[in-house]
């Protein structure tokens, strides 16, 4: 509830901050202001009053803006990543244990058992020379490799 008054206080200031500062005298002229003291404040009054504006403005957008985030840190706790692994929940015993694995041909728990299925192999090289326009061969030197299996 604090925060969202807050963050409405931080936009409200901040949206001020921003008139105010259109409002200022810029080097080539002013955006809200006349040329002359014709108005209801001489061009210097309104440049001091504009001015203090300005720095209350600013501090205050600043002490929200750290009021906001000091008070989101604390409702957030002080909780971090290691805190919500529960690593005083392991027991160090069961860490040295040997894992019970099975042995290489047999399947995996759980699993049916069935027949392997076949090793995959790679086609053999071949070598072609488009320029020439030789049909595609077996590479020299190397075997042909079996036929991959058909998938099921």
């Amino acid at each position: 509830m604090l925060l969202t008054i807050l963050l409405v206080i931080e936009i409200l200031v901040s949206l001020g901050l921003v008139g105010v500062v259109l409002l200022q005298r810029s080097e080539g002229g002013a955006l809200g202001m006349g040329g002359g003291p014709s108005g209801f404040m001489t061009a210097r009054g309104a440049g001091d009053l504009l001015t203090r504006t300005t720095w209350i403005l600013g501090i205050s957008f600043f002490v929200i803006a750290l009021l906001l985030t000091i008070l989101a840190g604390r409702e957030r706790g002080a909780s971090s990543v290691v805190d919500r692994l529960k690593v005083n929940a392991i027991d160090p015993d069961s860490l040295n244990l040997p894992s019970q694995q099975a042995p290489a041909g047999a399947p995996a728990p759980g699993l049916p058992a069935t027949s392997q299925p076949a090793p995959i192999t790679a086609p053999a090289p071949t070598v072609r020379n488009p320029l020439l326009g030789e049909p595609a061969a077996p590479a020299a030197g190397l075997p042909a490799a079996p036929a991959p299996a058909p998938q099921q």
